[in-house]
């Protein structure tokens, strides 16, 4: 298993399963994470990671795993988002949405030799069950695990295990994760090459 961890090795493994297939490149960014459709500016969307984090960067894939086609072609994929501060209730909703993401990263990181932690991402007053939350995580992974995961997500967990525990070079692992999409766009509605709108 390979254990040096370079963001330029995970931009590599996600751009080359996913630049010509999804129209989709992962891009390092500021402060702020953010997904940007292709627009005037650019023909590719963009999974923008802050910070230059590795675990920013195998979250926002997460979130771009899940994702569908019509969320997308939106700003952040059209969904809120309230910074630190949340009460309760916010606080509640934030980690309902959280847990399916989370448990994908948990298992890409699984698959680089990463270690992981729950992010409740809250800074304010509200108590947090980081406990209760970081089991609704595994629980989620653990089904993903058995039932199986989203085709992108499965394309590239592939690609970072050819890479990251195989030791496949990275064409060798990005040819996995692209065969691997192939085989998984069989059969769905999906299309596996996405036309320019």
């Amino acid at each position: 298993m390979r254990v040096s961890h370079c963001l330029d090795d995970v931009i590599a493994l996600f751009d080359g399963v996913f630049q010509k297939t999804f129209r989709t490149r992962l891009v390092r960014g500021g402060d702020e994470p953010l997904y940007l459709p292709a627009d005037d500016d650019s023909p590719w969307h963009r999974v923008i990671f802050a910070r230059g984090f590795y675990s920013s960067a195998l979250h926002e894939i997460s979130h771009w795993c899940i994702a569908g086609t019509a969320r997308r072609q939106l700003e952040d994929y059209g969904y809120w988002y309230t910074p630190d501060g949340r009460d309760a209730e916010q606080q509640r909703a934030f980690e309902k949405v959280e847990v399916a993401p989370q448990a994908l990263e948990m298992l890409f990181c699984e698959a680089c030799g990463l270690p992981f932690h729950v992010s409740v991402d809250n800074l304010g007053e509200v108590d947090v069950d980081r406990e209760a939350f970081a089991t609704q995580v595994q629980e989620r992974a653990e089904r993903y695990r058995s039932e199986g995961l989203p085709c992108r997500a499965r394309a590239f967990e592939q690609a970072l295990c050819s890479f990251y525990q195989d030791g496949l070079n990275m064409s060798s692992a990005i040819a996995a994760g692209l065969e691997c999409l192939s085989d998984l766009h069989e059969g769905t509605r999906e299309p596996l090459l996405e036309t320019q709108r």
